[in-house]
């Protein structure tokens, strides 16, 4: 039996191209009407949206989705309430708010064929965020979504096996052999597609340590274990942009402790 649904939950692609072409305002519109009808924990989230400007991969829209304490605490006072949940708390529900409706706009954006893209480095750049977008404290950008019509036509990119993600009532003793056919499933998958050769992204390393790997060999578990293996070994970074959006992770007990 035919489902459309799941048939474009299953070709979803990150497009990087986009045609000069202007997304419908009614498009739009529903587009954020699925990402508001997600599953919530408090609806902690906000969605920001620009047309004007230098937009990654020259789409014609940029959203950037995120975590809004704000309007809750303004309806709080309305109520007779202060928050005291720590701040660490708000954002995980915040999080995971954000992330559900970030998701069901993208379903409902390729449902409509328009492309998509996230752009995950939004947090690192959040408190230049915050000023572009005249943002008050306890909002925090999440993550950066581009939309347009595609220009680009590429197979679906490789994932793991589904027996490396789904594990029946407890975590398995992952085998050598379920490991190895995991990267290679995606290793050889991406090296079909020549994706980091035709991106040019293979990451360079930090440390005296010779190179051996080129376009023919770099593939998907090289490049993210360069990613984890050198990025941001210090959480000050991340943890100075949340409290510049009004999010103290420094936590002190009410002895000051």
């Amino acid at each position: 039996m035919e489902n459309k649904v799941l048939e474009t939950i299953l070709n979803h692609r990150s497009v990087r191209n986009y045609k000069n072409k202007n997304i419908e305002k009614d498009k739009i519109e529903r587009i954020v009407k699925a990402g508001r009808q997600a599953p919530f924990v408090s609806q902690l989230y906000s969605i920001l949206m620009t047309k004007k400007g230098d937009i990654p991969f020259k789409a014609p829209v940029l959203f950037t989705i995120c975590v809004d304490f704000y309007k809750m605490k303004k309806i709080m006072k309305k109520r007779g309430w202060n928050p005291v949940t720590n701040d660490l708390s708000i954002l995980i529900f915040g999080i995971q708010d954000a992330a559900y409706a970030a998701q069901n706009m993208v379903i409902a954006a390729e449902s409509m064929g328009l492309g998509t893209c996230f752009l995950g480095m939004v947090p690192y750049k959040a408190s230049k965020i915050k000023k572009e977008y005249s943002l008050p404290d306890k909002v925090f950008p999440l993550v950066g979504l581009v939309m347009g019509y595609p220009d680009e036509d590429f197979p679906v990119r490789p994932r793991y096996p589904v027996n490396f993600v789904l594990f029946e009532d407890k975590y398995p003793d992952l085998s050598e052999k379920m490991i190895e056919n995991a990267m290679k499933k995606m290793d050889e998958g991406y090296l079909q597609q020549d994706y980091y050769k035709k991106l040019d992204a293979q990451i360079s390393l930090n440390s005296n340590k010779e190179d051996t790997y080129d376009y023919s060999n770099y593939s998907w578990t090289e490049h993210i274990s360069r990613k984890w293996g050198q990025w941001y070994p210090c959480p000050e970074k991340i943890l100075n942009e949340m409290k510049k959006c009004g999010f103290d992770l420094n936590f002190k007990n009410k002895d000051g402790d």
